[in-house]
Parts: C-alpha cells; structure tokens; sequence
C-alpha cells in the first residue's frame, strides 16, 4: 500500500501498465488488479467499521484497458463489432473481470486481430464506491449518520457522472483525457445494474444466461420450471441447472424449489448451461417502468438476445383469442424512453430474430406457410402506458391504432425492443392475444382460465425454441450492424 503525504490517502501500491498480444493474460491480470482493490478496501472498511475514522481517505481504482489504433485501414466490413473506425486512444474502466471473462476475452481477442497492436491493462484514475467493493461479499454499508464521522469522508461512494448511459445514448463521445470509449458502459454503471439485479430479481447476475426471456404473466413462470425439469431429465438436453427465486439451485429433475417469504420485484429463472446458452425468464409483471428497469440492468450482462413473450389485446375482427402477434414494428406510447430514445428513431424488425421466432411458431404448431396466417399475424405492436385506456374517450387512441396500422396493444414489447436497440441488444416480439376490448371480448377470469391452459405451455414453447435456433446462429452474424451508430465503441 502507498500513504499519499500530500492527500493524506491510503491506497494500494501502483503497479505499472502492461501490453499484451494474448487476450487470456490481459484478462488475468485485470482479474489480479481488481482482486487487490477489492480486497484492500474490503480490509480498509472492516478496519474502519471496528476502529474508527482513520483520519485519511481510503481508496483504490478499478481496473482499465486501453488500446492506441494509428491507422484507418479498414477491418472486414461484415463485422458489427471487434474494430474501431479511426485512430487514436481507446478506453474501459472495466469490473467483474471474472463474471465477465468469456465476454473480455473475446472482445479483446477481435482487437488484436483486426487491428494488429498490443492492449495495455493497469490501473484506472477511477475510484472503486466501497458499496460496490464489499457489496459482492454480502456486507452492507451503514446508512449515513449511523456512525459518529461520515464513511464518504474515508471511502468514495458511486459517482452519477461515471453511472450513467452517456455512452450508448450517444452522449459522451471522448473522455477528459482525450480518449474513445472503448466498450458501452464504464465499470461503475455496469456495477450499479449488477446490484440492482440482485435487489430486484433474487438471484445473482451469475446466474444470467445469454439468452433472455421476457413475460408479463406468472403462468408462463409455471411452464419454465416444468420445461426445465424436463430438460434436467434429459441428460442429452445440454442444461445443467434450474435456478429460482433466492438463488436456489437445482440439478436434478424430482428435486425440491421451497417457496419464499417474499418475492422479489420481478422473479427471474434460469435454466443454464455451462457454457452460459442457457435461458433466463424475467417475469417484469404489468408495465413499461418494469420493462425498463429490468432491460436497463440486463443489458450490462450483454446477452445475445432478449424476446418478449407476453399477452396482448387483439386489436383486428379477425383475430381470434389464442391468436399469434409477431412484432414487425412498434407504436411507442410508453414514455418511458423519451428522454434517452426519441419518438422519432425508428426500431427496426431484425431478420434473424423474427426468422427464429417465424420458424419456432411453425415447429410448434406445426402449421407453415399460408396456413400459418390463421393463427398468427404479422404488424405493429403499440405499447401504451395506461392500462385502463379503454375508460377513457376512445377515439383519439382508436385513431391512431387506426393509422399505425396496429394488430395488437400491450405495455411492454415497445419498451423492450427500444431498449434492445439503444443498447445494442438483438431483440424480438411474439405475443398471444388474450382480449379483444374493440370487439367486446374482454379479460374476464373465466375467459382467462380457459385460454391460460390452452396456450401458455404452447406459447412458452415457441418462445424457448425460438432462443435455441438462436444460440445456433454465430454471434458475429447475430448482432446486426443496423444497431450501430457512426461513433461507436468496438466492444459489443
């Protein structure tokens, strides 16, 4: 450790930056720096917490990588990501290098190779918040003025300007020192969602798998265990484990999941492999804020696809209960986005997702072709964030359902895929109707029960066949260049 005598501040002894051509030894050494500044402030807060204020601030800086590109030679122009399109320095304060190990290494691995130079790793001018440096071990830090000095006079806390989405809103293009951001999020934003998906899901983001599933009704939460327990069943199935609510883990088929004393915000499920293909199910309830939230955190994870599959109302004569949406385009009356995602940016279809969830259906119902178009359409979704619009005056919102040329209406398949394209996620809609209040078919509770057995195991399974053709899809061609803005960061 190093006493500053200028500042009066302890913190672990510089180390000089290294560069590095292998990918698998800059990670490692990210693993050691952030390891030694964990556990120097993890012993410092203990320290503190038994004796006392030291008199002097604590602290210790996150991890970074930096790369020097000095050519405009131009990489495989199919690439989505991997590359940078100019030179000059580039930059990540990084976290978590262990939960994020596969993901660094690949990353890194496709600078090397398309640009031809070293990355260099070394500290960080970027202070680790105690909360997020001791959260990971389960200790929580007292609360301003339970003790008799002030913990942020000792420790740093997170800091909004470095926990935010100025990058991937386009917003910061160049940080202070003159550099690029080299990956979507700085390590205090992506630490903040990591607690916040503790908090709001009940399991650890270790458990999250690459492929995500959304749904807005605990019945499909019913057919996940089910289909999981299945899957553990079948030792050629691929998957390895079933997680619920309170990070319980189960491997095999007959064991028991206990119910706990109080759910979370949004109950999540995964059921991994170990390669991480796996699927997780978010359960984000009834809403656009739930949406948000749970996509906002997610997204740090960088999943290679996020589907939305919940229930909607049916907006056409000639749909039936039961019926299919498949999202080609969205309304955005949510609001939620506004401030981060204009109205006026549109959100595309991308061709592999709703080819997957197209060729899923047909797998499923074992309908094809044009015999496909009597249980499912093709169109507009409008997300809306007033769940009772039906008690208001009709007319302005029937209009512009109307105009949009929308087939169904939820309130949250719009916020879901505005956020997948804001934070370059791959993502997709299939939704199952479930009234049709244009047409006086309302949810009633007998109605629903009825329509809840018939569908949702049906509706589930398209959706978990849909992630299965995706995980089979390269990555490389999954995430479209359609994401991507001019100035973007070659991390994906």
């Amino acid at each position: 450790m190093q006493d500053d005598p200028i500042t009066s501040m302890l913190r672990p002894e510089p180390r000089p930056h290294q560069t590095f051509t292998d990918a698998a030894a800059a990670v490692d050494l990210l693993q050691v720096l952030y390891a030694e500044a964990t556990d120097f402030l993890s012993d410092a807060f203990s320290r503190t917490i038994a004796q006392g204020n030291p008199g002097r601030r604590i602290r210790a800086f996150y991890p970074e990588l930096r790369i020097t590109v000095s050519s405009f030679d131009k990489v495989d122009s199919r690439l989505s990501f991997g590359h940078v399109s100019s030179p000059g320095t580039y930059a990540t304060t990084v976290t978590r290098p262990d939960l994020f190990r596969n993901y660094l290494i690949q990353q890194i691995e496709l600078l090397i190779q398309n640009h031809g130079v070293p990355v260099e790793v070394g500290a960080s001018d970027t202070p680790i918040p105690i909360h997020f440096a001791v959260g990971q071990a389960g200790v929580a830090v007292p609360q301003e003025g339970v003790m008799d000095f002030s913990l942020r006079d000792v420790f740093d806390v997170p800091d909004l300007a470095t926990t935010n989405d100025d990058i991937v809103n386009g917003v910061l293009t160049r940080y202070p020192d003159g550099s690029a951001p080299l990956a979507p999020f700085t390590a205090q934003r992506v630490d903040y969602s990591l607690a916040r998906l503790a908090h709001y899901t009940a399991t650890d983001p270790t458990h999250f798998q690459n492929h995500v599933l959304f749904t807005n009704y605990q019945f499909y939460v019913d057919e996940f265990e089910a289909y999981a327990r299945a899957m553990l069943a079948d030792p050629a199935s691929g998957y390895t484990a079933f997680v619920a609510t309170g990070n319980q883990v189960i491997t095999t088929a007959d064991e028991v999941i206990q119910p706990v004393a109080k759910m979370p915000q949004m109950p999540t499920y995964h059921l991994k492999r170990s390669d991480g293909q796996g699927i997780t199910l978010v359960n984000i309830g009834v809403g656009p804020s739930n949406a948000k939230t749970a996509t906002d955190h997610i997204a740090v994870l960088r999943p290679h696809a996020w589907l939305m599959v919940g229930h909607c109302a049916g907006l056409r004569n000639s749909q039936s209960l039961g019926d299919f949406v498949l999202a080609h385009a969205y309304l955005r009356e949510d609001h939620v986005l506004d401030d981060d995602l204009p109205l006026w940016v549109p959100i595309p279809a991308l061709a592999e997702i709703q080819i997957a969830l197209e060729d899923a259906v047909e797998e499923v119902t074992q309908l094809e072709g044009y015999e496909l178009k009597r249980i499912m359409r093709t169109g507009t979704v409008a997300t809306i964030d007033n769940r009772n619009w039906e008690l208001r005056d009709q007319s302005g919102p029937v209009r512009r359902l109307s105009q949009s040329r929308a087939v169904a209406l939820d309130m949250e398949s719009a916020t879901i895929a505005a956020n997948g394209f804001r934070f370059r996620v791959p993502y997709g809609t299939l939704l199952c109707v479930s009234d049709k209040p244009l047409h006086g078919e309302l949810k009633l509770p007998g109605m629903a029960s009825d329509f809840y057995k018939t569908q949702v195991s049906r509706h589930l399974q398209i959706g978990i066949r849909a992630m299965e053709r995706i995980r089979e899809t390269p990555i490389s061609r999954l995430h479209s260049r359609k994401l991507r803005s001019f100035e973007e960061t070659a991390f994906l």
